[in-house]
């Protein structure tokens, strides 16, 4: 009987070891395996280890900034699927840098062609010292308007994207949600005229098409990296909630665009 009892032991300490529990990552602070970051909370990182480029505490702004907003376009599908929790103020710093630099490489790139096309304008702005200070008044006025407009709008669409998930059966996770909308303004840096000479610069034409391409398809992409690998939808229920999320934000941005207006047109 007890070479019986020994030889079960053996058997269920066998079976034991072929059910092992994979080791789990556990957060340093707080020891929990689904923290959001003890240190995250803080602006620095997101859950254990920072994988957002920009989130990191070493490498200067411009190449945390260009690193992030790199893989936010060109990586959309592995960055988004994986985005981690952490706090939101680090994300809208990026977001209102990348915009602001997309928004004024834009107005860089379009002065040229706007001399061209209205050279009477030009010659009015050059002569005429009020109308100089009109135009930079409406520059320091727009620039920061259009950036903030951008920034709630890349916000508004995340935000819109964990109702669908959510309508679909997800559980909720709005704080990535709101992560993955101003991350996301990291394509318009990208798909401007900055990224293209950044891109043009460091990988040739080659690098500038293949961003510019990319540019157009990372919408799409990435709300679909979003709702399979954060909310872990199914494909069907993901492009449900992908349309419904999209169309949601598409109308509360056309919305508060007319509400800008309108309030520019009120205050001028």
């Amino acid at each position: 009987m007890a070479k019986r009892s020994a030889s079960v032991r053996r058997e269920l300490a066998r079976d034991d070891e072929t059910f092992d529990v994979p080791a789990a990552v556990l957060c340093a602070c707080c020891g929990q395996p689904d923290c959001a970051g003890c240190s995250a909370a803080s602006d620095e990182g997101s859950g254990v280890v920072a994988i957002v480029p920009w989130e990191r505490p070493v490498g200067g702004v411009w190449s945390r900034l260009w690193a992030t907003s790199r893989a936010t376009t060109l990586g959309a599908e592995t960055f988004f699927a994986t985005i981690p929790d952490g706090a939101l103020p680090a994300a809208m710093r990026f977001a209102l840098l990348a915009e602001s630099l997309a928004i004024l490489s834009m107005i860089a790139a379009l002065l040229p062609l706007v001399a061209l096309a209205l050279p009477g304008l030009t010659l009015e702005l050059a002569r005429n010292p009020a109308a100089r200070a009109s135009a930079l008044q409406w520059l320091a006025i727009g620039v920061p308007g259009v950036t903030v407009w951008m920034v709630l709008a890349h916000t508004l669409h995340g935000a819109a994207l964990d109702l669908g998930a959510r309508r679909q059966g997800a559980r909720p996770e709005r704080r990535r949600a709101l992560r993955f909308g101003l991350y996301a303004c990291g394509w318009d840096l990208m798909a401007g005229p900055l990224g293209a000479l950044a891109m043009l610069i460091t990988g040739g034409t080659k690098g500038a098409e293949q961003v510019l391409s990319a540019s157009l398809r990372v919408p799409g992409k990435a709300s679909m990296a979003l709702l399979l690998g954060v909310y872990a939808l199914h494909p069907d229920a993901a492009e449900r909630a992908r349309r419904a999320g999209s169309i949601a934000a598409l109308a509360l941005t056309i919305a508060s665009g007319f509400a800008a207006i309108a309030l520019a047109i009120a205050f001028s």
